[in-house]
């Protein structure tokens, strides 16, 4: 076979793998009609460093979040935040859910109870607390903190102080859209 039917076939695979690519791309939480839902923080930027204040160095109080409009379909949020490069596996630092499908936002230093006053239920961390413990890394690089933010179709109707896994499991089968921010954050040698 010639080199010109090598290259044509190589390139009608190249344009069916993109096209799949685009396909799962919208077949993932957080795209679609409906546009992205989108989490930012007045704290920090998307990738930027966690000021102290938000941190086991400094106050320990959670940043205030805030996000758009979600699917119509939204009865409840979930948020989870973890920390992927902790050394002994991935450290979860925040777990809350069914926080209300019309709320927009979480203000700054949430209290670190079982039920807030917005319905919102919060798990246990892996500090062993309940509500927002901030990063606290071993000394050296910055590690990575991921905001999760999931829109639901229905409410968890966990009880308070839920595992992450937990709530991970509960969320299976109610994800209409997620969004993620992160953070940085490291300590010095």
């Amino acid at each position: 076979m010639s080199w010109t039917y090598h290259k044509a076939a190589f390139s009608l695979l190249v344009a069916l793998f993109l096209v799949g690519v685009d396909h799962v791309q919208y077949a993932t939480p957080g795209a679609g009609p409906e546009g992205a839902l989108k989490l930012t923080s007045t704290a920090f930027q998307r990738d930027a460093t966690i000021p102290k204040k938000h941190t086991c160095e400094g106050q320990d109080v959670s940043p205030p979040l805030n996000w758009n409009d979600p699917p119509t379909a939204t009865k409840a949020f979930a948020l989870i935040v973890d920390d992927p490069d902790a050394p002994g596996g991935t450290w979860v630092h925040w777990v809350l859910y069914d926080l209300q499908g019309d709320a927009r936002s979480l203000p700054e230093n949430l209290p670190k109870t079982n039920e807030l006053t917005n319905g919102a239920r919060q798990g246990r961390n892996d500090f062993a607390g309940i509500g927002y413990s901030g990063p606290c890394p071993p000394p050296g690089p910055a590690h990575r903190y991921f905001f999760k933010l999931d829109a639901l179709d229905a409410k968890l109707d966990l009880s308070p102080g839920a595992s992450k896994a937990e709530v991970e499991k509960a969320m299976k089968g109610h994800i209409l859209r997620e969004a993620h921010l992160v953070g940085r954050y490291g300590r010095g040698r």
